[in-house]
């Protein structure tokens, strides 16, 4: 029986309550009464379920649709404003005892080229990284016990959290490794990580069973439940997605949806972030031999519909989109992206050929963060690479009662402001400086508290004469 209280994968992702929801929906898809009724619970912000969500991502009444995109955009803005914070994966090893049919690093595929990353090389990885400006990072890695234990992560979070190169430092380092035990999760806290990611692929237990074949990885319930393990350890700071083409979209939004209702009921702290990649080409991967891809249009709706039913959640999107993409679930519910990322072994220090593809997937945007800056900037957004919320302790519950209560702008603007404010003056073009400059004497302008906004000029002034990493 569905139970969203439930610690058991089949009973909070339920498979006859998805199918149920999908029916509700597609009965009430034109349904315009419901619709406005639907529409009108999501104005105050506070969420939808799952079942509510599914009917307006079947809407199919243009007007309507109209309205959930409108809404999108403002809930995007009340919660997250024009923030948006910046990334980049970096790879640690390809290694894989996986069967993942949509992923190139699965074991079978013994032509692309394997590598693992030596502290030392880690080092220079950070080096190159910070010296493009990020301070955020997001760490990959196979599932391979023998070659990517969980010593090697853990060393090599301490490496990374180790290099101080010029003004450069990383902050905050998320991992994105296999579900693990209690205890894994355990250490990785007690080395500081920031937000576990975890992608489910798909949640229909059938095709999940089918697209991972052999390996742990194969066993649905230990990966669906890994969250739980993971908060109980302690972490309270977890981030969801699917991957998009592999399943029905509507079947794997509902779920997720779900998962994040979970969350809430189970822990009463949701998902932190959101990620929603779409399958891509890489080295033996044909994503045309998957028959669920997703169009431009759907692909945006999915963005604003998840937006409105889960407002306080952060929205990832990754350079597998194009600029153009990117641009256009901005505005929708998207608060973090990628910016100048590789997604090869040792992509940014020593770069393998283009033709050994070693990457995980193929790039859509190839552009360098400068770039990436200048374009966020000119679009009228601050790039922010703040992590001061994780570093003074303003993570799970307590950080959802404040993103919930629309309060985390009193953090998170002027903390953006002085990120953005260190980048220009370490690592921007002189296009990006004066655009950011510009950008920066704007929204200074926009405070309404007067000791707030000479409080933070006056840090703005020591970060132009050396001094970093102040924060509200």
């Amino acid at each position: 029986m569905y139970n969203p209280k439930s610690h058991t994968a089949e009973e909070f992702i339920n498979h006859e309550e998805v199918l149920a929801s999908l029916e509700y929906a597609e009965k009430n898809k034109n349904n315009s009464a419901l619709i406005d009724e639907i529409l009108e619970k999501a104005r105050k912000e506070k969420g939808l379920s799952h079942r509510e969500a599914s009917v307006l991502l079947a809407c199919e009444i243009p007007e309507k649709n109209e309205e959930i995109y409108k809404l999108a955009r403002k809930i995007k803005n009340d919660y997250y404003g024009n923030r948006v914070v910046l990334f980049a994966p970096l790879y640690l090893s390809n290694y894989c005892v996986n069967g993942c049919v949509y992923c190139p690093y699965h074991k079978k595929n013994t032509h692309i080229p394997r590598k693992k990353l030596t502290q030392e090389e880690i080092k220079q990885e950070v080096i190159a990284l910070q010296d493009m400006g990020h301070k955020r990072l997001a760490i990959e890695s196979g599932e391979d016990p023998v070659n990517n234990p969980i010593e090697y992560i853990l060393d090599s979070i301490k490496t990374i959290y180790s290099v101080k190169h010029k003004n450069g430092a990383i902050r905050r380092v998320n991992v994105n490794i296999a579900a693990t035990s209690v205890e894994n999760y355990k250490k990785l806290h007690e080395v500081g990580i920031g937000t576990y990611v975890l992608f489910q692929e798909t949640y229909n237990k059938e095709s999940y069973e089918k697209l991972h074949p052999t390996g742990p990885k194969h066993n649905y319930a230990y990966h669906t439940e890994a969250m739980d393990r993971a908060m109980e350890a302690g972490i309270d700071d977890v981030s969801l997605g699917v991957l998009f083409g592999l399943e029905s979209y509507k079947y794997e939004f509902a779920a997720l949806l779900m998962h994040a209702e979970h969350l809430e009921a189970a822990f009463g702290v949701g998902p932190h972030a959101i990620s929603v990649p779409r399958i891509r080409k890489a080295d033996d991967i044909d994503p045309d031999v998957f028959d669920n891809g997703i169009d431009d249009d759907t692909f945006a709706k999915i963005v604003a519909c998840i937006r409105i039913s889960v407002p306080y959640t952060g929205m990832i999107i990754s350079t597998r989109e194009s600029q153009e993409v990117r641009e256009r679930v901005l505005s929708l519910g998207v608060s973090q992206i990628s910016g100048g990322s590789k997604t090869s072994v040792g992509g940014y220090f020593n770069p393998m050929p283009e033709d050994e593809n070693s990457a995980q997937f193929d790039i859509s945007d190839r552009r360098p963060l400068d770039e990436v800056m200048r374009w966020l900037i000119d679009l009228g957004y601050i790039p922010s690479f703040c992590t001061a919320c994780y570093r003074k302790g303003r993570t799970g519950e307590r950080f959802m009662e404040i993103c919930k209560n629309e309060q985390i702008h009193n953090f998170c603007h002027p903390n953006a402001l002085m990120t953005l404010k260190e980048y220009i003056e370490d690592y921007a073009s002189p296009e990006t400086r004066k655009a950011g400059e510009e950008l920066i004497q704007k929204e200074l302008k926009l405070f309404n508290d007067k000791k707030l906004e000479e409080d933070l000029e006056d840090k703005l002034s020591k970060i132009h004469n050396g001094e970093r990493d102040f924060r509200y």
